[in-house]
């Protein structure tokens, strides 16, 4: 089924509403002319942890268009039009990590991860919002560039864990020391998505107290 996105400016101005490939069709054309792209969708990214703090990586498929064979954040993907930030972040969790999952205020998740029962239900936070982040992709050996409206989240899952997207290679566990080292000795095996939580989230990534 075709996703419908709401487009944006790159000062928030909501323009219209469009068929997500007929907008990748647009914007990449338009970085290939132009070396920037005018206008941007909205977009969740969330890293998600055990109780212990040890952190989830997807490893994405070489058959990928975009960061092929790369170490990528647990789950990305798009806010469909007349969806909100938190259903886009619960949905895509329930389709490529196969767990149902709540959205909290940071006062309730900071209670709640430490009553309930993750192995049955993850929790999520919201950390950080950008309006103009600026996601750094491979595709086809060259950059490509693409401003986009984010949200970024951290959560904590104790149960079991299926990657349901069959281009990816499945999730990869790393503890926050051994992600720091693996990055300042190997950073080409990363997104730089990951970089960039690494570097401004770190604070986040912490076994539950």
């Amino acid at each position: 089924m075709n996703e419908t996105l709401e487009i944006f400016d790159r000062q928030g101005n909501l323009l219209e509403s469009m068929d997500r490939e007929a907008f990748y069709q647009e914007i990449k054309e338009e970085y290939k002319n132009k070396g920037s792209i005018s206008k941007q969708v909205k977009s969740i990214r969330l890293v998600l942890m055990n109780s212990d703090g040890r952190i989830y990586l997807q490893k994405r498929s070489k058959i990928k268009a975009q960061n092929p064979g790369l170490y990528d954040k647990t789950v990305g993907g798009h806010v469909a039009a007349r969806q909100t930030w938190e259903i886009a972040v619960i949905k895509e969790c329930a389709e490529e990590l196969g767990f149902p999952a709540a959205v909290l205020t940071p006062p309730e998740f900071d209670h709640a991860v430490r009553v309930t029962d993750l192995k049955v239900v993850g929790l999520f936070r919201e950390v950080d919002y950008k309006s103009n982040y600026q996601s750094t992709r491979i595709e086809n050996n060259q950059t490509f560039v693409q401003p986009f409206m984010t949200k970024f989240y951290i959560g904590y899952y104790d149960g079991s864990i299926k990657f349901s997207d069959g281009e990816s290679s499945g999730i990869e566990v790393f503890s926050l020391e051994e992600l720091k080292e693996e990055l300042a000795n190997n950073p080409n095996k990363f997104t730089e998505d990951v970089k960039f939580i690494l570097q401004n989230y770190e604070g986040f990534l912490t076994p539950i107290k």
